[in-house]
This record gives C-alpha cells, structure tokens and sequence, in this order.
C-alpha cells in the first residue's frame, strides 16, 4: 500500500528512531502515541487491513513475535503487566489500517482504564449467542 504510514516504516520510508526487532514476517517499533512508557507495536511486514485478512502463517509468526516482545517489554520497563491489544475497524477503535498488535506495559496506580461490563445476557441469550459465533467457526 503506496499511502500506508507502517508500510513505508518497514520500507525505511519514513525514519523513526524506536525500532526493536524484525525477523521476516514481523516489524517491532515503540508507539508514537504510546500509553505508557515502552508501548510496542507488532506489526506484519505484509499489509493486511486487520486480523480477518491474515493469513495462517503470518498469524502465527506474529503470535510468536507478540509473546516474546511482551516479555522484552516487561522486563525493560519493570511492569507489573502487560496489556496485548488490537482494534479491528474503525468503530473498535482501529486508526492505522495495517494490522498491528499493542504491548502495553502497565503498573500498578498507573491510571489506565480498562471498559466496564454495559450488558447482561437474559435468560438463554448467552447460549445463543455461543451458538451464533460456533455456527460460524473456520477450522
């Protein structure tokens, strides 16, 4: 993608000077619009708009790739937690079009909020909703 802001990262189109890792399915940077002090972004190297349009392969190298920058980034920066994010379209929050995945790190009193529970099934309304989303599993 010509207009794609982590496409040119990985092309060294744009200079930045967070940079932590790449092998050859992923691309590891510090957020520029980080929560907290060490938030990383995991991104492929191949551009997928989001998470459905990945394919097996790059998912798994990624899942990799998240696991072991998370234990960097708690380890560097002493958090008591990490917090693994991604937004997927527009109204969950997804800015940036190219998938990516957030480490953020998180201490203790440090303020970020997590969302608070605005529903509760009735009656059967979670055993249908299951049964919805299990209708729909990809093997």
């Amino acid at each position: 993608m010509d207009d794609c802001v982590f496409c040119k990262i990985i092309k060294g189109e744009i200079q930045h000077d967070s940079f932590i890792y790449e092998d050859d399915y992923s691309y590891v940077f510090l957020s520029s619009g980080p929560v907290n002090f060490g938030h990383t972004l995991v991104i492929p190297k191949g551009h997928y708009a989001n998470i459905y349009e990945m394919p097996d392969e790059a998912m798994q190298k990624l899942a990799i790739t998240v696991r072991n920058a998370s234990r960097s980034v708690k380890e560097a920066t002493e958090a008591h937690g990490i917090n693994i994010m991604m937004n997927n379209d527009r109204p969950a929050g997804q800015v940036v079009f190219h998938a990516h995945f957030h480490i953020i790190p998180r201490f203790q009193g440090d303020g970020f909020k997590h969302w608070e529970s605005k529903i509760a099934y009735k009656k059967g309304q979670a055993a249908e909703t299951a049964g919805k989303i299990k209708e729909k599993i990809i093997k």
